[in-house]
């Protein structure tokens, strides 16, 4: 079963940035794609960025211009860069990876970011 960890959350003050982390325990190369999520209260989950195993890289319309999805193949690590950050960005972040072997979506336990003025 593979395993995610996600790191890097906290309080930021508002325009601030930071780097979220997601360590992979398997190769990188077995994921058909990472993917962030993030979860406010009282709101639904909501899919923030993906890379794709050929390195193609999607975003939602909300973090779109001020967030970077990359990967790290050799620690197996993928981040989440966030930049300009708003209130509206204070959630729950998640890392989502999808198996090739089929063996159904993976989630971390995910890592808190709150966002201040």
């Amino acid at each position: 079963q593979v395993r995610l960890e996600e790191s890097g959350g906290g309080s930021v003050q508002f325009g601030g940035s930071l780097r979220l982390s997601c360590a992979v325990s398997d190769t990188l190369e077995n994921m058909r794609h990472i993917a962030w999520y993030r979860q406010a209260p009282t709101k639904p989950r909501e899919l923030l960025a993906l890379i794709g195993y050929s390195g193609k890289t999607t975003y939602a319309d909300s973090v779109k211009g001020r967030s970077t999805i990359s990967r790290d193949t050799t620690s197996n690590t993928v981040y989440l860069e966030m930049r300009s950050l708003k209130i509206e960005d204070t959630a729950t972040y998640y890392c989502n990876a999808s198996p090739w072997s089929n063996t159904g979506d993976v989630w971390g336990q995910g890592t808190q970011v709150t966002v201040s003025s």
